[in-house]
């Protein structure tokens, strides 16, 4: 009897968890593996990714910046090269990323829900195409290395916060 009882409790803790669906995933890493790793993760906490600040030069990526919600999150990479800012439209999101990279990452391209196409950087390298792994879910935040450029990028997928304020 305590055999069936027992069997009959991790069955229905099985299918619980089956049921539970996943919402995040991961893409990277893409680029070298020099510099110093960063992480966005706690950046997503002030909302979703409303803008974007790339440094690049006639090589690669230089150096990036996020913005979440409202805020924006620190500065990764070199100073040397031209700065390019756009920001998302409100409730836009950010559902794929492409680009290339060697030992640096030398392009990235931000694509949207709402069908813009956002380029950064050099037509060169290592093509990567990044993707969620789950329907319904958008770029949370980004991670990778970073010295006097952005080594390397990951990024990283979940669902869009539905206790945003500044969306």
């Amino acid at each position: 009897m305590l055999a069936v009882a027992l069997l009959v409790l991790l069955c229905a803790s099985a299918s619980a968890n089956s049921i539970q669906s996943r919402t995040s995933s991961y893409s990277g890493e893409y680029g070298g593996k020099g510099g110093k790793r960063f992480s966005h993760s706690g950046n997503q906490l002030d909302g979703p990714i409303t803008a974007f600040r790339v440094r690049v030069n006639r090589y690669y990526i230089v150096g990036l910046q996020v913005r979440y919600g409202t805020v924006w999150s620190d500065y990764v990479g070199g100073t040397q090269g031209d700065l390019e800012e756009i920001f998302l439209h409100p409730g836009e999101s950010v559902i794929q990323v492409s680009g290339k990279y060697k030992s640096y990452v030398k392009q990235m391209i931000f694509m949207t829900d709402k069908g813009r196409y956002l380029p950064f950087g050099k037509d060169s390298g290592t093509s990567f195409n990044a993707v969620p792994l789950h329907p319904n879910t958008v770029l949370r935040f980004i991670s990778g290395r970073s010295g006097s450029a952005i080594d390397s990028i990951s990024l990283h997928w979940d669902t869009y916060p539905s206790h945003c304020n500044t969306c």
